[in-house]
């Protein structure tokens, strides 16, 4: 899983696999789903995220498993 924050572009987007992408769609607006082959999301985009979450602090960004 990759996680990558465009600050040029305000977007972030979020890749599940490696698989490639072979259709992506707007689920709601500024937000993109990538889907591989088999249908299944892989991927997901959201643009403007400045807008969003205008509090986020990327640099702090936790990532937690359980």
């Amino acid at each position: 899983m990759k996680l990558n924050i465009d600050k040029a572009a305000d977007a972030l987007h979020l890749r599940l696999d490696d698989s490639p992408i072979t259709e992506s769609q707007e689920a709601a607006p500024g937000i993109i789903l990538d889907y591989n082959e088999s249908e299944q999301v892989i991927g997901i985009e959201m643009l403007n995220l400045s807008k969003r979450t205008p509090y986020l602090d990327v640099s702090n960004l936790q990532v937690t498993t359980s």
